[in-house]
């Protein structure tokens, strides 16, 4: 039949477990300064929150930063991204300024919100960053209208949309999988398995392997070890050139763990001790690339100056956003309604 999904090539799903072999100091380099950039950050922004300097909810990507690192990595320019509540990574791996973002965690005007979006809802769109979204499984309905966009403009540029394990259960997830496959539209799904929705295992909350359920609308997939930056940019070039070759969705699943609580209000009581400890010590993303650094011969001096650098970024944005003045009151009137 024309125009038949079964004629449509489908690449065989698999789990990418291994890294790319032969990564250049350059890029090890590279990886760890943004990978430590964002741990570093949010350790900042958890010790602003205990100040009380940052309200409402905060969720931390500390043991995640391999997944947006690895993806972004292999993104192209026209490229844009949109994901769920855990953004912060999200945006400094889109190359927003860490000043503005933690100006926005603040509420102080010089964020990128100017004060009003908080933790889970700051925009670039200079930086195509579309933005985090507090309702579960939003950003896939907001991502499959991106891909819309970039299919309707023909302008190359895919869309990632990022969700949680959690998210991955909600109904509106599979009404995108329908409608990106019957549109091909140009979008990446990306399911962050940390392993736990809020409170609740994966293993008691979802049935199958999430990966594999968009293969009742032809889209492939594939599940991709997530504390390994090489493992996740290899499978995410792969679903990228897929993508932009004209054939539609693509699903990757990757498994990643989260070492802090769900958001900074959760104490985590629901894992034991030693099952966080053994992802530091065993699978720690930033680990790996710190003693890959080490074996191609980079001394303690070049690590600590790298250690050092990120640490004053940081510091500078903490200082930025307690500088920074609150919103004036009458920012409360705009951004409320756009005339056309």
């Amino acid at each position: 039949m024309a125009g038949s999904k079964s004629k449509k090539k489908q690449p065989k799903l698999k789990t990418v477990s291994n890294s790319q072999p032969g990564p250049s100091v350059e890029e090890l380099q590279r990886f760890y300064r943004d990978m430590l950039l964002i741990r570093r950050f949010e350790e900042k922004a958890g010790q602003l929150y205990g100040m009380g300097l940052i309200g409402g909810f905060c969720h931390l990507y500390i043991g995640q930063e391999a997944v947006v690192t690895g993806i972004s990595s292999v993104q192209e320019k026209q490229d844009t991204v949109v994901t769920s509540y855990r953004d912060h990574a999200h945006m400094l791996a889109c190359g927003m300024d860490p000043k503005g973002i933690m100006a926005e965690l603040t509420g102080r005007i010089g964020g990128y919100s100017r004060g009003k979006g908080g933790s889970m809802h700051m925009f670039s769109k200079e930086e195509n960053f579309f933005g985090g979204h507090g309702i579960v499984g939003a950003s896939t309905a907001i991502g499959a209208g991106l891909g819309f966009s970039h299919k309707y403009k023909e302008d190359g540029g895919v869309a990632v949309a990022y969700m949680g394990d959690g998210a991955s259960n909600q109904g509106q997830v599979a009404e995108c999988y329908n409608m990106a496959a019957l549109w091909d539209l140009p979008i990446l799904f990306v399911i962050e398995n940390n392993q736990y929705g809020m409170g609740t295992s994966v293993k008691r909350s979802s049935a199958g392997q999430l990966y594999k359920r968009g293969e009742g609308y032809g889209i492939p997939g594939e599940q991709v070890d997530g504390m390994d930056v090489f493992a996740v940019q290899n499978a995410a070039r792969q679903a990228l050139d897929y993508i932009r070759s004209g054939n539609g969705p693509y699903i990757l699943e990757v498994m990643t763990y989260r070492y802090r609580g769900h958001s900074m209000s959760d104490p985590a009581k629901y894992r034991t001790k030693e099952e966080v400890a053994s992802m530091k010590e065993d699978r720690d993303p930033i680990a790996q690339i710190k003693d890959m650094l080490q074996e191609a011969g980079l001394d303690e001096a070049e690590i600590k100056a790298i250690d050092k650098e990120i640490k004053d970024i940081v510091n500078e944005a903490a200082v930025f956003a307690q500088e920074s003045p609150e919103p004036d009151e009458s920012e409360l009137w705009t951004d409320v309604l756009v005339e056309v």
